[in-house]
């Protein structure tokens, strides 16, 4: 079981983080428009996989700008901005901030099982219920080429890594 933190204090996450070099479990989100994606939805490409709390945070909305910037240099990649926030909100957000690289999908339905497959579940903690922050990176084949939990959920991604190991 692995672990952050949120603001120092730590935060116990449901189920083991995905490792590099595993078959990217597989999951089924919810889109804008309430329909499902899938990971095979994505099959062929490079996925990254941006997950967080919540867009409504500064730190959150600041990663999806930032994916959304360098969505354009990663070549057959897509990018993934993965919360509990609902469709809507999510769509609110991008519509405001002009996000147009990236697909916000939801894991707000009880019967997902995403949090606990990719290991950033939190389980206890203010945020309990919500993801921890987290980068994942799927080749096109399925596999995990790339992790980072961010050990403190108040901090950024490191952006250049998760670039660097799509190029």
């Amino acid at each position: 079981m692995a672990t952050t933190a949120f603001k120092g204090a730590p935060v116990t996450l449901a189920g083991d983080f995905v490792k590099v070099g595993s078959q990217a479990p597989q999951f089924s989100l919810v889109k804008g428009d309430l329909g499902n994606f899938t990971l095979a939805d994505a099959a062929g490409k490079n996925i990254l996989l941006n997950i967080f709390p919540s867009m409504d945070t500064g730190v959150c909305a600041a990663s999806v700008r930032k994916f959304n910037k360098l969505a354009s240099e990663m070549p057959n990649t897509i990018v993934l901005a993965i919360s509990k926030d609902l469709p809507f909100a999510q769509g609110r957000f991008c519509t405001t901030e002009g996000i147009e690289n990236v697909v916000p999908l939801s894991d707000y339905r009880y019967t997902s099982d995403f949090g606990e497959k990719y290991g950033v579940l939190m389980t206890d903690g203010p945020l309990c219920g919500l993801l921890a922050r987290a980068v994942v990176i799927i080749n096109p084949e399925g596999k995990v080429v790339y992790t980072e939990l961010v050990p403190e959920i108040t901090q950024e991604p490191d952006y250049e890594s998760a670039l660097a190991a799509i190029k």
